[in-house]
C-alpha cells in the first residue's frame, strides 16, 4: 500500500488492480494499518484513497470463498466495518477518487469519505443485501437520504455518475484517470486542509453524521451472524457468474 506524502496530504492506494482491488483480508488489514499511521502523523491534514487499475474497488474479495467458514467471513466483515467507521469519524479530511466499478464494501468506502470524487464512466452498486448483509446502509442514508438509500440497497440499483452527483453521493465529477494524472490534478485542487484542529474536526463530524459506531456494527453482526453466511455468499457468487455467461 503506497503512502506518498505531499504537503500534508497522504495517498493510500489500493494496489490489487488485477483483482479489481477487491477487499481481501490482507488488503483490509494493510489499509487499516496505513490509515492509522496517517492519523498518527500530526503533519497530515488529508488522506486520499485512490486505486490502481480500471476499478476503484469491486467489493468484498470472494476469490478464496471455498476456504472460508461462516466464522472467518464474519470476522472479515467486522474488520471491514471497523475500517469504514474509522474513516467516517477520522479527525482529518478524507478524499476518495473513484473510477470504474465501485461495488459493495468498495462503494461503502467511497461513501465514508468526506470528499467523494467520481471519474467519468464510473458506476456504484450496493449488492450486500443480495446475500443478506447489512453494511454501510446508515452511512449511505446520511449521504443520500433514507428512502433513496433503501431503494438502492434493497433494489440493488446501479448508480451512474449523474445520479451520484444529483443525490449527493459524489461531491464532484473528475476526468477519467489517465497514466496516474488524476491524483496530481486532485492534489492541485485540494488547497489547504480543514480550518479547525483535529479534535474539533472529529467533533463536527460526530455532530453532523448522526448515529453511532456500535449501532452500525451491531446491524452488521446481526445480519452476518445469521446461519448460512457462507452458503448465501456462494449462492450469490453463482448467480453473478451465471448472469455474466448470458
Amino acid at each position: 500500500m503506497a503512502r506518498p506524502v505531499d504537503d500534508g496530504v497522504a495517498t493510500l492506494t489500493l494496489a490489487a488492480g488485477e483483482r479489481g482491488n477487491a477487499l481481501s483480508a490482507a488488503l483490509v488489514t494493510e489499509l487499516a494499518a496505513a490509515f492509522e499511521e496517517a492519523i498518527a502523523d500530526p503533519a497530515l491534514h488529508t488522506v486520499i484513497f485512490d486505486a490502481q487499475g480500471r476499478h476503484f474497488c469491486t467489493g468484498f474479495d470472494v476469490s478464496a470463498l471455498d476456504d472460508e467458514t461462516d466464522a472467518t467471513l464474519l470476522a472479515r466483515f467486522v474488520a471491514v466495518e471497523l475500517l469504514l467507521d474509522r474513516i467516517w469519524r477520522a479527525p482529518l479530511r478524507t478524499v476518495a477518487i473513484g473510477q470504474g466499478r465501485i461495488m459493495g464494501a468498495g462503494a461503502d468506502l467511497f461513501a465514508a469519505c468526506d470528499l467523494r470524487l467520481l471519474a467519468d464512466g464510473a458506476t456504484l452498486s450496493f449488492p450486500g443485501a443480495g446475500f443478506g448483509l447489512v453494511l454501510g446502509t446508515r452511512r449511505l442514508a446520511v449521504r443520500v437520504g433514507e428512502a433513496r438509500a433503501l431503494d438502492w440497497v434493497a433494489g440493488r440499483r446501479l448508480v451512474d455518475v449523474e445520479l451520484a452527483l444529483a443525490s449527493g453521493l459524489a461531491s464532484e465529477r473528475v476526468a477519467a484517470p489517465a497514466a496516474g494524472s488524476l491524483r496530481e490534478s486532485v492534489l492541485a485542487g485540494l488547497g489547504a486542509g480543514p480550518a479547525v484542529d483535529r479534535p474539533t474536526c472529529a467533533a463536527l463530524k460526530a455532530a453532523a453524521q448522526d448515529g453511532c459506531a456500535d449501532a452500525d456494527l451491531a446491524a452488521l453482526v446481526r445480519s452476518a451472524a445469521r446461519p448460512g453466511l457462507h452458503r448465501r455468499l456462494s449462492d450469490y457468487r453463482a448467480r453473478q457468474l451465471a448472469a455474466r455467461r448470458r
